[in-house]
């Protein structure tokens, strides 16, 4: 009888440490799915903000542009560019085609670019 009431309280024994384990693993699969969308979403702002950068540092480089004047902003990809300074046809061409060379940029609008 004795051997028993030890078989049953190692049973049982086993039986919580494994449930807890079951339990404690499907605790820890939903938060790594959740942090691998954050992580997306970090690295999508990460890549915007590196193409902003890119943009503007390369407009202020270019001769003929007035790269400290141009608002450069960037979602997803899509480069927009705009300004409260005029600026010539030639330049608001010159400011999309650097732009579109940058890599990770997908497009570019610049009808925010007041063309004399």
């Amino acid at each position: 009888m004795k051997k028993f009431a030890i078989a049953a309280a190692t049973a049982t024994a086993l039986t919580l440490t494994m449930a807890n384990a079951a339990f404690a693993q499907q605790s820890t699969q939903a938060p790594m799915t959740i942090a691998a969308g954050e992580m997306t979403k970090a690295k999508e702002a990460t890549s915007d903000t590196w193409i902003t950068t890119k943009v503007k540092s390369d407009l202020m480089t270019e001769k003929g542009i007035p790269g400290s004047d141009i608002k450069v902003e960037t979602n997803k990809g899509v480069v927009s560019l705009s300004s409260e300074t005029a600026v010539t046809e030639s330049q608001k061409k010159m400011a999309v085609d650097i732009t579109k060379k940058i890599k990770g940029v997908k497009a570019v609008s610049a009808d925010g670019l007041k063309a004399e």
